[in-house]
């Protein structure tokens, strides 16, 4: 059955949630704006005007439209008319939000992209959710109410307004009532009205992100048949519990599987060549409150050194470095240093009070979006000092991380 979510739920914190203050724990005031068509109701009959009050000393006051021409702003209800009716070729149209003014191509399906909307899935394409499904429509990234595809190999989402824009009216009530829906990107048939899928849309999205972003890169997404089981090091902390909820680890013989070590003081390259090869490395510094027998950094060198070992040059690998608040600022600059990016900051929240907060250097797509980075306003060392005395930690650090895992769907197999 198709299931409709609200992409804004989640208890992450984010960009656009309200951040404790470094000064008292105080929260600045958030207004929200889901809509910059709400706050304008203009019309082709009447256009929003603004008042003009800068020769009031002349008694003049001077009132000017602000759409100087009376062009209506771009909406996705139109693009059918400038099709249909206006006979304008789809890839003259951004199909994400109806704007005329185009950038580029869309990746995925024909059609155009405008340059917000451009920049906007480029930035929100990779980011998922815990529950292990894709956080926005695949089309806009922009919407709310979506619905999820149910081919099990799948984690993407669709919008209700791209399906009734691009589609035909109603065409997302329809769905709604199918038990199983296969989205568009699944389905063997190419055409839904004017929602043309690519024939080599992967290879279409990588080079969307080679050309497009000056600091996002990814490996190109496989096929289905192409994915096999990752090969996972876990060093320092043991994320079976996430990785085997996503499907990516089970019981059965030929599944993903996970090597965990704790500690790597005596593994030397061979004992890496011996166990691998490996698709994921992972480590961490130990959470706050734990005892650990080496200081903070020693975590950090080690697993860089267990790092240049396993990457293989000539194959997909990834690769993740969490710091649980226990490393030293010089230190943490000498990682963003060595891994040649800086920390993304993730945190969680109950109520008034932060519970954990994580730095997080990886090379999985999500993880170095600007939507991915929480607005954590507060002296680190001093949280990490206040987490210590109130002895709250939040079950395990490795949650807080659990999503951006989720990507790594558009390249192993994963398992019901």
């Amino acid at each position: 059955m198709a299931v409709v979510l609200d992409s804004d739920s989640g208890e992450m914190g984010s960009l656009s949630e309200a951040a404790p203050s470094s000064n008292g724990g105080s929260f600045p005031d958030i207004i929200s704006i889901s809509s910059a068509e709400e706050m304008s109701q203009s019309s082709t009959l009447r256009p929003s005007t603004t008042v003009s009050l800068e020769n009031y000393s002349s008694g003049v006051i001077s009132i000017s439209s602000v759409e100087e021409s009376n062009t209506p702003k771009p909406r996705r209800e139109n693009i059918a008319y400038e099709v249909n009716f206006k006979e304008r070729n789809i890839e003259e149209i951004c199909i994400c939000c109806g704007s005329l003014e185009i950038r580029t191509q869309h990746p995925l399906f024909q059609g155009g992209m405008c340059a917000p909307c451009t920049e906007h899935l480029l930035e929100r394409f990779f980011l998922c959710d815990n529950d292990g499904y894709k956080t926005d429509c695949a089309i806009c990234c922009w919407s709310k109410s979506l619905i999820m595809c149910d081919d099990p190999t799948c984690n993407r989402c669709f919008c209700e307004e791209c399906m009734d824009s691009l589609v035909c009216s109603g065409f997302s009530d329809e769905i709604k009532k199918k038990s199983p829906w296969i989205c568009f990107l699944c389905a063997p048939q190419r055409a839904y009205g004017l929602l043309k899928r690519k024939r080599r849309w992967r290879a279409e999205l990588k080079r969307f992100y080679d050309q497009e972003s000056n600091h996002l890169w990814i490996y190109q997404p496989l096929q289905t048949w192409d994915k096999k089981p990752v090969r996972v090091l876990s060093l320092f902390d043991n994320i079976t519990q996430e990785l085997k909820s996503l499907g990516f680890l089970g019981e059965s013989k030929g599944n993903g599987t996970l090597k965990y070590l704790d500690d790597v003081t005596d593994v030397t390259r061979i004992h890496i060549e011996e166990w691998g090869p490996f698709d994921f490395i992972f480590g961490s510094t130990p959470p706050i409150g734990n005892s650990y027998q080496h200081p903070s950094a020693w975590y950090f060198y080690q697993y860089f050194r267990i790092l240049q070992y396993v990457t293989p040059p000539e194959m997909m690998f990834f690769w993740m470095f969490v710091d649980n608040l226990v490393l030293e600022e010089e230190d943490r600059d000498t990682a963003s240093r060595f891994f040649q990016m800086e920390a993304v900051i993730r945190y969680k929240q109950h109520d008034d009070t932060i519970q954990n907060a994580v730095h997080i250097w990886s090379n999985i797509p999500s993880v170095n979006s600007k939507y991915s980075a929480s607005a954590l306003y507060v002296d680190l060392s001093l949280l990490a000092k206040n987490i210590l005395e109130t002895r709250i930690f939040s079950q395990r650090p490795a949650t807080l991380i659990k999503d951006f895992f989720v990507p790594l769907k558009e390249y192993f197999r994963t398992f019901p």
